[in-house]
């Protein structure tokens, strides 16, 4: 497959590895919180962790609310934490905000760029691709991620949905990022994790949509179209 013009990159879970498998995190980090929790077995945890997560999958199932919520996830995961102890009958949002605290600063220090990230990005720039980073997320938090992996200098535009205004799937944003290049939609990729915001958006403009799946997560069930492409490693879009 011949290389585009242009290509758009999301950050999380895409250049750097930042919320993916939140099972194992829920269940290292419930370990910790154990005895707080009367939870004294595996099954235990596994109750609260299940709570936890339903909960969350419900709240951010609502688009308006995603949107608002996108900017404070630290903010988010409390309510999604509280709610979840409370289907359990566990009434101690000051327990449940610890929890979610911790469980934020756990996943800030376990954050890691993808190994292949580097090279790819600066052998599609060698290639000539006009290269932008497009990220949903808080203007703060999202800056200092990409300072942090030093990818500032790889891309000629850097949105970030905090400093925008607007954030992914909103088909504008793809719009603005691409006006930005100066390419036209038929003429770019947009290169991701997430069905909806990375294949199914895009598509949407025209764009080809790259969906990486390190994971080998499958296509989603409910899945309405098709990616353009799958891929398991960032390299094979240089391969």
């Amino acid at each position: 497959m011949a290389l585009p013009r242009a290509i758009l990159f999301d950050l999380d879970d895409t250049l750097i590895r930042a919320y993916a498998q939140p099972e194992d995190a829920w269940r290292r980090l419930l370990h910790v919180f154990a005895c707080h929790l009367d939870a004294h077995d595996n099954g235990a945890i596994e109750r609260i962790r299940i709570a936890i997560m339903d909960e969350a999958r419900v709240f951010w199932s609502e688009r308006a609310a995603a949107a608002k919520w996108r900017l404070d996830i630290a903010g988010a995961r409390r309510l999604s934490v509280r709610r979840g102890l409370a289907r359990l009958g566990v009434a101690d949002e000051v327990l449940a905000d610890r929890i979610a605290d911790a469980f934020t600063e756990m996943r800030r220090a376990e954050y890691r760029l993808y190994p292949d990230a580097h090279a790819t990005v600066d052998a599609l720039r060698r290639a000539g691709v006009k290269l932008a980073l497009v990220t949903n997320g808080a203007a703060e938090t999202q800056r200092e991620k990409i300072v942090r992996f030093e990818l500032t200098h790889r891309f000629e535009h850097i949105q970030i949905e905090g400093e925008f205004g607007m954030g992914k799937p909103e088909l504008d944003v793809y719009r603005h990022a691409l006006e930005r290049l100066g390419v036209a939609a038929g003429d770019a990729w947009m290169v991701g994790d997430n069905y909806e915001w990375e294949v199914v958006a895009p598509q949407q403009l025209g764009m080809c949509g790259i969906w990486y799946d390190p994971f080998d997560a499958g296509v989603p069930a409910h899945a309405s179209q098709q990616p353009t492409r799958i891929i398991k490693r960032l390299a094979e879009l240089v391969e």
